[in-house]
């Protein structure tokens, strides 16, 4: 890894319309080595569209935005080859397996079918799914078809990892499993994650927080900061004065 590279994800000054209408109103914020943040927000606040921007399903028209040091307009492929991403929406085919799912997503990452399959295994055995491997994912509940998600977006092994309300329909104590997870790989592998979820009990106390509303970032630091900021006792509180107009 380069050191010189300060952060893992840069994003500068970024405005995004449909139309007329502004859904991304001048954003900017870093995701350093290492660093669980957290974008909080509400339905409807512009995280999905943001991630669109990162992950370049949309042009980046107004502003920048460098993943590793690399430009998204001018070397997509350079930056784009450090991401690994989980949206909102499944995308994985039902009828395949998890192995041929898994072998299809790091062909397209220029993987060796060899590395590939040892890959896949070590990031199914870390979320307790190397078991279900030879499964149809049409087969596997919903928390299950998350993981294979999870495992494939690791398996070229990123430096960034952006999860779009990835826990979103599911039980609490899956949820909590999910979230465990991949605070453990920002800790332990240095992954830098950006996780989108309007469930601020999916907020931990060592997370840094963006919070997004109606397209404008309202706050942006460690989760004491946020507090202090807006007077609160805890994050829900917090949220609310900054999502609802309540005086600060």
């Amino acid at each position: 890894m380069d050191f010189q590279i300060q952060y893992s994800l840069d994003v500068n000054d970024v405005s995004h319309s449909f139309g007329q209408t502004k859904v991304i109103d001048q954003i900017s914020f870093t995701v350093g080595t290492g660093e669980f943040k957290v974008l909080l927000g509400p339905n409807g606040a512009g995280k999905s569209t943001l991630f669109s921007l990162i992950t370049r399903l949309y042009d980046t028209k107004k502003g920048s935005i460098s993943i590793q040091g690399n430009s998204l307009d001018k070397s997509p492929y350079l930056a784009l080859r450090h991401v690994g991403v989980v949206f909102q929406l499944p995308t994985l085919d039902l009828d395949l397996t998890v192995r041929q799912n898994l072998h299809y997503h790091a062909s397209l990452h220029g993987l060796m079918r060899s590395d590939a399959g040892e890959r896949m295994v070590i990031e199914l055995d870390r979320l307790n799914m190397a078991d279900r491997i030879d499964e149809r994912v049409r087969n596997l509940n919903g928390g299950h078809r998350r993981r294979v998600e999870i495992a494939r977006a690791l398996l070229h092994s990123p430096n960034l990892l952006l999860l779009d309300e990835p826990t979103v329909g599911l039980d609490v104590p899956t949820r909590n499993d999910i979230v465990d997870h991949v605070h453990q790989l920002s800790t332990e592998d240095g992954i830098a994650v950006l996780w989108a979820t309007h469930l601020i009990d999916e907020v931990r106390d060592t997370d840094t927080v963006i919070v997004l509303h109606e397209g404008s970032i309202m706050s942006d630091g460690s989760l004491k900061e946020v507090l202090e900021q807006t007077r609160s006792n805890d994050i829900g509180e917090a949220f609310e004065r900054l999502t609802t107009g309540i005086s600060i």
